[in-house]
């Protein structure tokens, strides 16, 4: 099986799909792997540190995309590349489905089987592919940072012979693999940390890292069976505005990760909130790149309100740490092929009817495969 893996094209992409040590383990199961010059150089992997593993270098980056069986990337795919790839060819990376119908479709139509790294489900056996979870774990650490470096203010308190420095607080919204990580982030820098999540089912672990769980009486929530948070009615997301408008005002940084899977973010912060908010606050807003949770984000952008609160619209956080970040998704891509590759044959096996090759498989012989997606799709992209 020929597996090659490009170059990403994105400008501000820093990430790559594959470090050498996981290129090694495809070659020892008997891939032929090939990644473009150069792949690794932005994170100093070298050429030869691929070669070394038995990965084969090429430059022939539209030779290489007709020829493989399978193409592995982190960002989805140029449309136009789409059809430089043979019939029958295995894609993964990240797709974006729920946002990129014209995209899928073109998969589809090119018969171009494709999984989506977004749509793999939350199952135990399946955490070790799961990289939306292990990419949302170093967004929460860089939002910390990025809040902690902008804020005027130091997070820990401080018994000094010049007086005591009061904790900086800080307010986390949602509990997730993002938010968990940023309450144990600023936790350990020595905040006071609060948090607040629709799922009463994450106290325990809010707690469990020392922070304080913020509880708002919004009726009946929860979430999939998936793991992610159910979209709250409009009523249930002014009582949640409502609750969170004096946390806010007193809080030194707030972060915001709510996002629905399949859907825009839904709107947390308001404008009335942040008017609320101390002069010198900092807000960062995960969820900037899905529309954003708080009134006003720029995508890309930090913009400073009239009243002195910072909002940091900044997008790809894992981005910011690309080493850990690519061995991350690097293992990810491997332990799913590893799963699922046929020794006898040297080769990756869709398994239909298993799980996880049904959940994230969306395109397959000239068909789009997800029930979900084409119920979406059918809707006018409407949830």
């Amino acid at each position: 099986m020929k597996i090659f893996i490009p170059k990403e094209t994105h400008p501000e992409e820093s990430r790559i799909p594959m470090i050498p040590q996981n290129a090694g383990k495809l070659v020892k199961k008997g891939a032929e792997v090939y990644i473009e010059r150069g792949l690794g150089a932005g994170i100093h992997f070298s050429d030869d540190q691929y070669t070394q593993v038995g990965v084969k270098i090429v430059e022939d980056r539209k030779k290489m995309l007709a020829e493989a069986d399978m193409v592995l990337r982190l960002r989805k795919p140029p449309k136009d590349e789409i059809s430089l790839m043979k019939k029958g060819c295995i894609h993964i990376s990240y797709m974006d489905p729920f946002f990129e119908q014209d995209l899928v479709e073109t998969m589809a139509k090119h018969h171009i089987s494709c999984i989506s790294m977004e749509m793999i489900p939350r199952t135990t056996i399946a955490q070790k592919m799961d990289a939306l979870s292990s990419q949302a774990s170093l967004g929460g650490y860089v939002a910390v940072l990025l809040a902690a470096e902008r804020l005027a203010k130091i997070f820990p308190m401080m018994m000094t012979p010049a007086g005591t420095i009061a904790p900086s607080k800080v307010f986390i919204v949602g509990a997730g693999v993002a938010g968990l990580q940023a309450i144990a982030t600023a936790k350990r820098l020595g905040a006071r940390v609060e948090a607040f999540d629709t799922r009463p089912v994450v106290k325990t672990e809010v707690q469990s890292l020392g922070a304080k769980f913020v509880e708002i009486d919004l009726g009946e929530t929860g979430q999939t069976k998936d793991g992610y948070a159910k979209a709250l009615t409009p009523e249930q997301l002014q009582k949640q505005r409502e609750g969170m408008a004096k946390i806010c005002a007193s809080a030194d940084v707030v972060i915001t990760t709510a996002q629905v899977f399949g859907r825009k973010a839904p709107l947390i912060i308001t404008q009335e909130m942040i008017d609320g908010m101390k002069p010198g606050s900092v807000i960062v807003d995960m969820a900037a790149e899905t529309g954003g949770n708080v009134a006003g984000t720029k995508l890309g952008e930090e913009i400073i309100t009239p009243n002195g609160v910072r909002i940091i619209g900044l997008p790809n956080l894992p981005g910011r740490v690309p080493v850990h970040a690519s061995q991350m998704y690097s293992s990810n891509l491997v332990n799913m092929i590893e799963h699922f590759w046929n020794d006898e044959q040297k080769a990756f096996e869709l398994k239909f009817g298993d799980e996880i090759i049904d959940g994230c498989v969306i395109t397959h012989e000239g068909e789009i495969k997800n029930e979900m997606l084409k119920n979406h799709y059918a809707k006018g992209g409407q949830s």
